[in-house]
């Protein structure tokens, strides 16, 4: 290789980053607090970006279909974007308020009914400790010749109570402190989200300008080429996700009904409202209305398990690779490895952000091979005359 200025450059380049890294590697712990604390400087800033892009996908659609028509009339170009901005805003609100307002009242319904049962249940606990004392001939002389250190097991009991309470001080101090932080972060957020919305096409032409002047155009064209595949992308799964999740929670209404089990409505609002978490949502959604149903007929809440059980199998092999994997060009069974290695490495947030991301991977893998196996122009090709 000749050794000239470019190649230097590059050559320093490649040494630079092999001694950070070997830096980096041998203090690991103080890269990672470092990284915290950069992650916890932009994390607002960070959740505006994605409130911004769930924002801009019913945003878009009022924009480009609903009102497209009124589109080039002087008035309307003045308003079109708070006006689209804030019916985003409201469409959302109405469906997080929809799935609140169904579905905690029920909750708290129950676990009220479940406290007031409570007692009996005690009562039936003791009968049966009883009888099976009398069937296993256990005497209260027998008891009492135990030997049993009260004295001991008083102070331990103390002790646990006072290191709990303790405990349960310092936990709700952080607690408070928590939900603070993160109704400022929130706020911060959601007022940085409406900048991006109400200036969304002037950042993008400043990025590709920043991208243009720093970076050698056949680069730039390759990020930007990346970035709009990865809009479209994500775009698209947050569209086939809504659209999932409202099959999945009709369904489960429609066949909750033709069943005859209590809380069709409540239950089927909330099994697509937990939908959206791609694949294993549905199971959420199964647990918390087993749980309703539980008080009504144990019967029935078993009913219910078998018939969503049959639901998310039908769901998870048939609508989710449908819906959702063709709209991001992502075949199922990727589908479903990226809901299960998003969901080991990052719980709840690695299965929602897996799925658009494997697909990015995938499109321009897909991409990259189809164009290195197209054949080349054969160079002694002669034209027909």
């Amino acid at each position: 290789m000749e050794l000239n200025k470019n190649n230097s450059k590059k050559i320093l380049g490649f040494i630079a980053f092999g001694i950070l890294l070997f830096v980096g590697l041998e203090h690991l712990s103080i890269v990672g607090n470092a990284f915290r604390w950069v992650l916890g400087l932009l994390f607002p800033f960070l959740l505006g970006a994605c409130i911004a892009f769930i924002l801009n996908v019913p945003m878009r659609l009022l924009e480009e279909k609903v009102f497209r028509k009124l589109k080039g009339r002087k008035v309307w170009d003045l308003i079109h974007r708070p006006v689209c901005m804030l019916l985003s805003i409201i469409v959302v609100l109405a469906a997080l308020c929809l799935v609140i307002f169904l579905v905690v009242p029920e909750l708290i319904r129950t676990i009220t009914i479940l406290s007031k049962s409570v007692p009996v249940f005690m009562e039936n606990a003791q009968a049966w400790l009883i009888q099976l004392a009398e069937d296993w001939d256990i005497s209260t002389e027998r008891l009492e010749s135990i030997n049993i250190d009260w004295k001991q097991m008083l102070e331990t009991i103390g002790k646990f109570l006072q290191d709990g309470a303790t405990t349960v001080v310092n936990t709700t101090i952080g607690v408070t402190a928590s939900i603070v932080s993160g109704v400022v972060n929130f706020f911060l957020a959601f007022i940085f989200s409406l900048y991006i919305l109400a200036s969304k096409e002037k950042l993008g032409g400043q990025f590709r300008k920043l991208l243009q002047v720093f970076l050698p155009e056949k680069r730039a064209g390759q990020f930007l080429r990346v970035c709009t595949v990865s809009n479209r992308i994500f775009s698209s799964f947050v569209t086939g996700q809504c659209t999932e999740a409202v099959i999945l929670g009709v369904l489960c209404f429609l066949g909750m009904t033709i069943l005859r089990l209590p809380y069709a409505m409540v239950i089927g609002t909330l099994v697509g409202f937990t939908a959206l978490i791609p694949v294993f949502g549905a199971f959420i959604g199964c647990f918390i209305g087993a749980f309703l149903i539980l008080i009504v007929s144990p019967v029935k809440a078993v009913v219910f398990i078998v018939f969503l059980m049959l639901l998310q199998q039908l769901e998870g092999n048939l609508i989710y690779p449908k819906v959702v994997g063709t709209s991001i060009g992502l075949p199922g069974i990727w589908v479903l490895v990226a809901v299960t290695l998003g969901g080991s490495m990052f719980g709840i947030a690695g299965m929602l952000l897996f799925v658009p991301l494997c697909s990015v991977i995938y499109t321009l893998l897909r991409e990259s091979v189809y164009r290195r196996l197209k054949p080349a122009p054969s160079s002694d090709h002669k034209q027909q005359p």
